[in-house]
């Protein structure tokens, strides 16, 4: 099949290169996005591949479906971009990447726990600048905390395991219990008690109606004071403005994200020249106990060809007429 890639980076052409050889299928990569504005490259191709910040609304779709484009590929596990009702009535066939790598995820919100707690960023900085003082430098101890972890399908799982290895107490929430969790020694609890009993929070859920915003002023006022809140999911999972008013009033003592509510404007792209326009995103950075990274959390070589595998085969199997293992339709 010919296939439409949109949003490509470096490492995206580096790890489906490795395994185009063969499987009969050719790529054009386009480093824009998919919008109204770009659509049309989708022209010629019988398939789109999308990632993340792709939006794929009504609109976009009329479109794929008038250039013909029957399926679109997700080379990620989310789907909240897509509108998939729409999709499902033209009869576009949408796959994803429902696995790749959980623990590259997983890794990397302990990356942020572990920075904040430690502040080696800090320290990095003053030592490159020979100022060795550790005056500020006073970190906590990961140990013995109790880290509440709020949805344990293969990411939170994962996380789930390393928090155990640090000897943290695990509480979760899931409205899907897992028995082999709770074979680890993690306590399923209601939502409002993990929340109100935990020291650090780490968000491991999808993105739906039911969960936007999750994170917001009434959930926030049942944490405990000084909490540290970590997300590495979806950025909509957690209203923005009222944790910029928990961390002006300490309530929440540290936050490390990798995903934020608006960053389709601002992640994957230098900004290095430009004035930022996002208040939002601007007013979290001014905080010294706020941590930033731009959607790297999957970033990891052992994801990258997960992910590009699996892309792959889910294509081959729709050319083929086979079954597919990981299409995704509307509820």
């Amino acid at each position: 099949m010919r296939i439409a890639f949109f949003s490509a980076k470096s490492y995206d052409r580096d790890s489906f290169d490795l395994f185009l050889k063969g499987s009969g299928h050719e790529i054009m990569y386009f480093e824009a996005k998919l919008d109204k504005h770009t659509v049309y490259l989708a022209e010629g191709y019988s398939a789109v591949c999308a990632f993340v910040n792709d939006q794929i609304d009504a609109t976009i779709l009329k479109k794929l479906d008038q250039l013909k484009i029957k399926l679109i590929a997700l080379r990620c596990a989310g789907y909240n971009q897509i509108d998939l009702e729409t999709a499902a009535s033209l009869g576009i066939c949408v796959v994803r990447v429902p696995a790749y790598s959980p623990e590259a995820v997983a890794e990397h919100a302990f990356a942020l726990i572990l920075t904040l707690s430690r502040k080696t960023h800090k320290a990095y900085n003053r030592v490159r600048e020979n100022n060795f003082s550790l005056e500020g430098l006073t970190g906590i101890n990961i140990h013995g905390k109790t880290i509440g972890v709020i949805g344990t399908g293969a990411i939170g799982k994962a996380f789930c395991r390393i928090a155990k290895g640090f000897g943290c107490k695990i509480l979760a929430f899931d409205i899907a219990e897992s028995e082999e969790m709770k074979e680890l020694g993690v306590h399923y609890l209601p939502l409002d008690e993990v929340l109100s009993r935990s020291h650090i929070i780490s968000l491991h859920c999808p993105l739906t109606p039911e969960t936007r915003h999750l994170i917001n002023s009434k959930t926030i006022s049942k944490m405990i004071d000084g909490v540290a809140l970590i997300n590495t999911s979806r950025g909509a999972l957690v209203d923005t403005k009222a944790v910029i008013r928990a961390l002006k009033n300490h309530k929440i003592g540290y936050l490390g994200i990798d995903v934020y509510e608006q960053e389709e404007h601002i992640f994957f792209k230098n900004l290095l020249e430009e004035i930022m326009q996002d208040e939002q995103i601007a007013r979290l950075m001014t905080f010294p106990n706020v941590l930033v990274t731009g959607h790297q959390a999957f970033l990891t070589k052992e994801a990258l060809e997960q992910i590009a595998k699996i892309t792959l085969t889910n294509i081959t199997a729709f050319e083929r007429g086979e079954k597919l293992i990981n299409e995704i339709k509307a509820s």
